[in-house]
């Protein structure tokens, strides 16, 4: 039997960095995975300011911003009229822009340091079942070995088995349509400063610069191609995207689909089993904010454990669950709102146009959004 402070379930972004915290911190952790290896696929792709305050003390920030795509602005727009601008530069941080990065770059450099400070992945290792009693929590693998923890963080996504184990609810619902994801290279009317939420009586559609002259695409469809090819992605450009200067798709280099649904977990914490990140609450991707709202419980989870281990009371534990919660609860409904305007029926978007032009120009209400998107009024 393996024995270990925390046992992780899930070495994702969130995961990684729950270990990095406890790690750094002085204390012993065990992670493991039910894949045989990494995410090498692109998938999240935006770090907002606040993700990047927080990563700061644990020494991966600056290989982040290294990469990443250093963008001032976020916009939303109906194909060539700008409706809402939302300037980050203005911001009280080092960090005033949305970083956009491959979400396996973001794994890679969060497993490197990881390693740096002396810990594995153990892969792949799939927990099966988890049992907790007054001193521990022990999981049990599908190959039969067993690990021992005080604590256990489930950090293995939407289809938590760590969340089901412990019998936690997970309400909320599915949205109707499913979301296909690309990253493509483009060439023709798109900027490369800029996130843009177009939005379209097709649905919606994102488009965001990545590193390596890339850009990811996010779009709702009724029913998404596994792999959207070249010509599907165009068609979703010629319809939603921009008029004046069409942007031209030149090749797909990696693509998917997805359902998205909206739930958040009954609660974050069962006796000795915490969630965080997609264990506990997930949203539709407007916004972009799940992986930095899953970095965000990491780092508190994490800090919580870290001094509760040390010999603090335990309440600090229901004081993450009982803070973390009403946080999803807001982004989730911010994002539901994002993507409600985006996919307003046709008679609708006349209206919903001219209040979101005229509230665009207003500078508290730019201001507002620039605070929320970046993560900042969570400080």
């Amino acid at each position: 039997m393996i024995s270990t402070d925390v046992l992780v379930v899930g070495a994702g972004p969130v995961g990684l960095t729950t270990a990095i915290v406890l790690t750094q911190l002085g204390h012993g952790v065990v992670v493991v995975d039910g894949q045989a290896e990494g995410a090498n696929t692109s998938r999240a792709a935006v770090v907002h300011s606040r993700t990047l305050e927080l990563l700061e003390p644990y020494g991966v920030t600056p290989a982040l911003t290294a990469r990443g795509v250093h963008t001032p602005r976020f916009t939303i727009r109906d194909r060539d009229r700008l409706l809402v601008p939302v300037p980050f530069e203005g911001l009280p941080t080092r960090y005033p822009y949305t970083l956009m990065v491959s979400q396996a770059d973001t794994e890679a450099f969060l497993l490197g340091r990881l390693t740096e400070l002396g810990v594995r992945v153990l892969r792949p290792a799939l927990v099966t079942t988890v049992e907790q009693d007054p001193s521990g929590v022990t999981a049990t693998l599908a190959d039969g070995r067993t690990l021992r923890a005080s604590y256990l963080v489930g950090a293995d996504g939407l289809h938590s088995v760590v969340r089901e184990q412990a019998g936690i609810g997970f309400g909320g619902g599915t949205y109707a349509e499913s979301f296909t994801l690309a990253d493509v290279r483009l060439s023709g009317g798109v900027p490369q400063d800029e996130v843009i939420l177009y939005f379209s009586p097709d649905g919606l559609v994102v488009v965001a610069p990545l590193p390596d002259g890339l850009y990811r695409i996010v779009a709702t469809v009724d029913e998404a191609p596994r792999e959207p090819d070249a010509a599907f992605v165009q068609r979703l450009l010629d319809t939603r995207g921009p008029q004046a200067v069409p942007a031209v798709v030149e090749e797909v280099v990696w693509g998917s689909r997805f359902r998205v649904h909206h739930r958040i977990a009954d609660t974050y914490r069962d006796g000795r089993v915490l969630l965080a990140g997609d264990a506990a609450h997930v949203h539709s991707p407007a916004g972009g904010q799940g992986m930095n709202l899953g970095v965000e419980d990491a780092v508190k989870l994490g800090e919580a454990l870290a001094k509760v281990l040390a010999g603090g009371p335990e309440d600090q534990l229901d004081g993450y669950a009982a803070a973390r919660r009403p946080v999803a609860e807001k982004v989730v409904a911010l994002a539901g709102r994002l993507t409600a305007l985006a996919t307003a029926s046709a008679a609708l978007r006349p209206v919903r146009n001219l209040v979101l032009g005229l509230a665009g120009r207003v500078p508290a209400v730019r201001r507002r959004l620039a605070w929320q998107l970046s993560g900042l009024d969570r400080r």
